[in-house]
């Protein structure tokens, strides 16, 4: 079964699947109606009301590890500045494909879409193939963490491609996340008094100022640089005239391979002092995979191939659903590659070129095609 590529694009991002509040149910079964008649048996798993995740498997002819292909469906809110077009309409400007999701990245679960019903056609086809399309993986991977938590449900896998945008560059790792909380305490008082209170945001913006200068005192990671720190966040005062009692204050780590929690924990303590609260919000390990491993190595003479261009080994700044993927597969190897611009993830009038997708669609079948050996 042959499909439009960017008809498929356009009609997935009619689905408002804008996470929070999150709604993958129909989006997940209209792509199961569309693998289903090929071959593929599917699974649907909710670890909320229409929060859905879909597990597609094509089975091979022998028993070996398929190759696991997967992508997320929602997508971020739509953000405060208006946008130019309708954002669910898939409007087109040449070969720019505009919405909400185009890059990141309903883009690349149809070129994965339009891949599996290529190889659903291949009579001789040696090794399975297993999609996960996952809800949730704007807030944490959720999604991906209810289907790894559920006994038997993941099944195995050899190797992992997530098409997450890459701009069709393959990316062999990407960084982790820590969100944390910060709360801060004071003295309510009258404004016009503020020597009878403690005003919580001074004492929040002391350790803004320390948060600012912090050192994680790590080395660079050869691909992903050094882990970074931003304060994002922060919450204070009930009226104009109120010395305020409480502040709060929220901040984002990107993590590099080899750093935990508690270690990062401990150094933002030691570093702001004992009159603060740390709250371990949520977070999402970092991946890498070996730039010498075999399979990594065929996926960089496809792409060579596919782009004219030897591609470098390089890392994401962002976490995908391989935090959790990855680790629960038993650590195989694992590459970051789709058709969406990173640069335009979360922005107003985001769009994908739609050639980078039909590209796309021709690298994940080829390297399907590879790893089947078909």
């Amino acid at each position: 079964m042959n499909i439009d590529i960017g008809t498929l694009t356009r009609r997935l991002l009619s689905f408002n699947t804008i996470n929070p509040p999150g709604d993958e149910r129909a989006c997940a079964h209209y792509l199961g109606a569309l693998l289903e008649p090929a071959g593929y048996e599917t699974r649907y798993y909710e670890f909320a009301d229409k929060r859905s995740t879909l597990i597609a498997r094509l089975a091979g002819s022998r028993d070996s590890l398929p190759i696991c292909f997967t992508g997320h469906l929602d997508t971020v809110p739509l953000g405060a500045a208006p946008w130019a077009g309708d954002p669910f309409a898939g409007e087109t400007d040449g070969d720019k494909l505009f919405g909400r999701g185009t890059s990141d990245m309903k883009s690349g679960v149809a070129a994965m879409v339009a891949m599996a019903l290529r190889l659903a056609q291949a009579a001789n086809r040696q090794t399975g193939i297993t999609l996960i399309f996952t809800a949730g993986e704007e807030t944490t991977c959720e999604g991906a963490t209810h289907v790894a938590g559920l006994h038997g449900v993941l099944g195995k896998a050899g190797a992992i491609v997530a098409g997450e945008p890459s701009a069709n560059v393959p990316y062999i790792a990407h960084k982790g996340c820590l969100r944390y909380a910060i709360n801060f305490s004071g003295i309510a008082a009258h404004g016009s008094m503020p020597d009878q209170g403690v005003n919580a945001i001074y004492k929040a913006a002391d350790a803004i100022k320390k948060l600012e200068k912090f050192d994680f005192a790590v080395p660079a990671h050869p691909l992903l640089g050094k882990p970074t720190l931003a304060v994002t966040m922060m919450a204070a005062g009930s009226a104009i005239n109120m010395i305020p009692g409480e502040a709060s204050v929220r901040m984002d780590i990107r993590t590099l391979p080899g750093q935990t929690e508690a270690e990062i924990c401990q150094k933002l303590e030691a570093a702001l002092g004992g009159d603060v609260e740390l709250q371990f919000l949520n977070g999402a390990a970092s991946i890498s995979t070996d730039e010498n491993h075999e399979w990594v190595r065929t996926v960089f003479d496809i792409m060579e191939r596919c782009t004219g261009k030897r591609p470098a080994p390089d890392g994401a700044t962002y976490f995908t659903d391989c935090s959790v993927l990855t680790p629960a597969y038993g650590y195989p190897p694992t590459i970051i590659l789709g058709p969406g611009e990173p640069e335009l993830a979360h922005k107003t009038d985001e769009f994908c070129y739609i050639s980078k997708i039909e590209l796309a669609a021709e690298a994940y079948t080829e390297i399907a095609r590879r790893w089947c050996d078909v």
